[in-house]
């Protein structure tokens, strides 16, 4: 008979630790009797107490109870509820701090990882640390215990809704206004019964999409069209899956498309409520003139532009290239995309929808694929561009733009440009697309 395992009991005192350094996730990490410890709140050089969250075999966590001796890095978190909330991890550490130890998680992941070093450290791209972020999913529920509805992210310790009423990250038409969205839902007949309400933001307009279990009462309906109007706000509902979303404010000969601007290249990206694009607008409007000064386009070369999403890279690009090829994996965007660059004005663009991530197989089968080009962009998801890259050989570009969301996949598809297909890293930098937590994201330009 197996033994039933024990979940190990964890002491409850604070214990004393130095933190050495900073992982990933922007947690402090110490070395106690030898195994790692990943202490939240905890910055290097610190002298801390600290509380056991879980133990393993290989590692414990915990989070921070004191601070002893405190780093020259630290601030105090602009935010009351950083202590419960998850949303962000590097709130304590000074932003010119945070820059550093996201340019050193790049360098370090290219040179241990990928076996390979940049010529040039770009200097990095800063923008607005607060009040930033344009696009969100906020968990919402009526808590019995509480009397009141929460609605935000999620606890540090534990899959809890935070107890918030206010967001310092979130884009101001919606980050200030949490306690309204719990005072509005607590009276609703629909408060036990609505998990989410979902945020998009674009340079004018402010979009919410409410995600709701069971129909809503023609009276809970006018509460949200209500508050919707006195906040100016797009409203949508969610009954079901993804396809189930309609507008249902205002009316839709009112409605007013959202979009952003790329002031610099004369271009304008609609986009839908659902669709992905760029949380931070003041760090995308300096990306992308990034890029296409990377690219050193001079107005004649084909550019590839792979994950290209909306276009955010595309139609800029095509400003200033002879033609460019848009692939995407996702149809409604591919469309949306094709619709966007005519709007614009631009036709020296063309679009496939196709698996970037498929095997060798399907992509071969590709049309897209049995052409050359001069120039590659590519903005891949965390997961990295592995798949695509194995076929970059036959493709023949002389300079290839990686605009990457995650250090480590970076770094493996680097030393494969690299060490398989003959690149040089001609340089990289980081870009503080998400100011206030530890998520890094990088452009580096790779060259025959």
């Amino acid at each position: 008979m197996a033994r039933r395992s024990r979940k190990q009991r964890l002491p409850l005192e604070p214990f004393p630790a130095t933190i050495d350094s900073l992982s990933h996730e922007g947690r402090g990490v110490a070395h106690i009797d030898g195994k790692a410890t990943f202490i939240s709140g905890a910055l290097p050089g610190e002298k801390v107490t600290f509380i056991y969250t879980s133990k393993s075999k290989n590692h414990d966590e915990g989070k921070i109870d004191s601070v002893i001796e405190a780093s020259p890095d630290r601030v105090e978190p602009k935010c009351v509820h950083y202590d419960i909330c998850g949303g962000c991890s590097l709130q304590h550490l000074s932003s010119q701090a945070q820059i550093r130890y996201k340019q050193q998680s790049m360098l370090d992941g290219l040179k241990h990882l990928g076996k390979v070093e940049p010529e040039e450290i770009f200097e990095p791209i800063i923008g607005d640390s607060w009040a930033y972020r344009r696009k969100a999913r906020l968990g919402a529920k009526f808590v019995i215990k509480k009397d009141k509805v929460l609605v935000g992210f999620r606890e540090r310790h534990g899959g809890f809704l935070a107890d918030m009423d206010s967001c310092e990250v979130l884009h101001e038409s919606v980050g200030k206004k949490l306690k309204e969205f719990q005072t509005l839902m607590f009276d609703m007949e629909s408060r036990d019964t609505t998990p989410q309400i979902e945020v998009a933001v674009g340079d004018e307009n402010t979009a919410l999409i409410i995600r709701h279990l069971k129909p809503l009462s023609e009276k809970d309906q006018n509460t949200w069209i209500g508050f919707a109007k006195a906040n100016d706000f797009q409203l949508y509902l969610q009954p079901k899956g993804p396809d189930t979303v309609h507008c249902i404010w205002p009316e839709p000969e009112n409605l007013e498309t959202l979009y952003y601007e790329h002031k610099s290249f004369d271009t304008k990206v609609e986009f839908g409520p659902q669709d992905f694009f760029q949380v931070n607008s003041s760090i995308n409007i300096q990306m992308v003139p990034r890029a296409v000064e990377l690219l050193k386009l001079t107005g004649t070369e084909r550019v590839l532009d792979l994950f290209c999403g909306l276009g955010n890279f595309t139609l800029p690009i095509a400003k200033h290239a002879g033609h460019v090829t848009g692939v995407e994996g996702d149809l409604v965007m591919v469309n949306r995309a094709r619709e966007t660059a005519l709007a614009n004005g631009i036709e020296n663009t063309d679009y496939f929808a196709s698996n970037l991530m498929g095997t060798p197989e399907e992509l071969k089968r590709e049309p897209w694929l049995k052409q050359q080009y001069d120039c590659i962009l590519l903005d891949p998801p965390r997961s990295g561009a592995k798949e695509i890259i194995e076929h970059f050989g036959k493709l023949k570009a002389k300079r290839i733009v990686y605009v990457s969301c995650h250090p480590a996949t970076l770094a493996r598809d680097a030393g494969e440009l690299v060490h398989t297909h003959g690149y040089k890293l001609k340089g990289a930098g980081v870009m503080d697309m998400f100011p206030q937590t530890a998520h890094v994201e990088s452009i580096a330009v790779f060259e025959k």
